[in-house]
């Protein structure tokens, strides 16, 4: 099958597309035809050299896929010929991957595979963080970074449309407005403004929650933000893992920090995560109340292209690319 490689970790010409062996089935995964594969930050990470494999990931890239299923356990939620998407453990970048069942979920009614493919990787995050271990909840106050991300846009539609007040930052007026428009009531263009202050004017008596991809300095400019009981909820650190806090501050506010990374997580936590998103979340997605926001489609042996892309920060929602022709 074809499928792009990482021969040599570097720049976004490290990946190179080749010819491989297609993946082998084993008892309690669905094998996935992939139409698309979704594009994100730790394929770039991995690319990169910079993002530890778990054991029994695939060397290949890529985190989520849409497409058909060819093949699954006799007797199991899915059977050949389902329209699914999936979170992979790696080796969506290719014609074919195997992917734990409890990972796999039908695509939502009235969604394209374009659209499918843009949703485990950001969905199963956004979900775990901002509701399960943050518990965001109606008429709480959120401030999400990076707004006009694959995780931010996903963020602000699922916390605003359960009832929260959704604050963000975002690179540029153009990213901006498009954060607004997904239904946060205050975009914050860091490149111009101090994002500290404005939310502290906008909302003097603090905020409950921060969902920080940016980690750094970010994290006590976050934490000085936030109220009595706020939570911290760190996903990435674009800015660095490492910095200096204030722990009275902490002590002081009783707040939460915590963080995760989705990738290393067991099939079993995985499942559980889908269980509450095809509950709670799918619904939403089905009458058209939250959306996937597509940014550009790239051929599979263009996937150089879009890491580009990627690390430019021009992009506002997701980027896939297209495995299957005319799917």
């Amino acid at each position: 099958m074809k499928a792009v490689t990482i021969p040599t970790p570097g720049d976004a010409d490290a990946l190179v597309p080749a010819d491989v062996d297609p993946p082998s089935r084993r008892a309690g995964e669905v094998l996935i035809d992939v139409a698309y594969a979704g594009v994100n930050r730790p394929d770039v990470l991995q690319r990169r050299g910079l993002y530890p494999l778990p054991a029994d990931a695939s060397p290949l890239p890529g985190l989520e896929v849409s497409g058909t299923v060819v093949d699954a356990d006799p007797g199991g939620r899915f059977a050949v010929g389902d329209r699914v998407c999936a979170l992979c453990n790696g080796g969506g970048y290719a014609e074919q991957v195997a992917v734990p069942s409890g990972q796999v979920l039908p695509v939502p009614e009235g969604l394209s595979l374009a659209q499918a493919a843009a949703l485990p990787e950001t969905y199963f995050t956004v979900w775990y963080n901002l509701f399960q271990i943050g518990g965001l909840s109606r008429g709480e106050v959120a401030l999400v970074h990076g707004g006009a991300s694959g995780i931010g846009t996903t963020a602000i539609q699922l916390a605003h449309a359960f009832g929260a007040t959704v604050l963000t930052t975002a690179g540029a007026p153009d990213r901006c407005r498009a954060c607004l428009d997904l239904g946060a009531s205050l975009a914050i263009d860091y490149k111009q403004d101090d994002f500290g202050a404005r939310v502290e004017a906008a909302h003097p008596d603090g905020i409950d929650v921060v969902l920080d991809m940016v980690g750094g300095d970010y994290v006590p400019r976050n934490l000085a933000l936030l109220r009595d009981r706020g939570r911290h909820l760190s996903i990435a650190f674009l800015r660095g893992p490492s910095t200096e806090l204030n722990l009275a501050i902490v002590m002081r506010r009783r707040l939460t920090l915590t963080g995760s990374t989705l990738r290393p997580r067991s099939p079993e936590e995985k499942a559980v995560i889908a269980q509450g998103l095809e509950e709670k979340v799918w619904p939403l997605l089905a009458r058209g109340e939250v959306r996937p926001v597509m940014d550009e489609t790239f051929p599979l042996e263009r996937a150089c292209d879009a890491h580009r892309r990627m690390e430019a920060s021009g992009h506002i929602g997701k980027m896939v690319l297209a495995v299957k022709e005319g799917a």
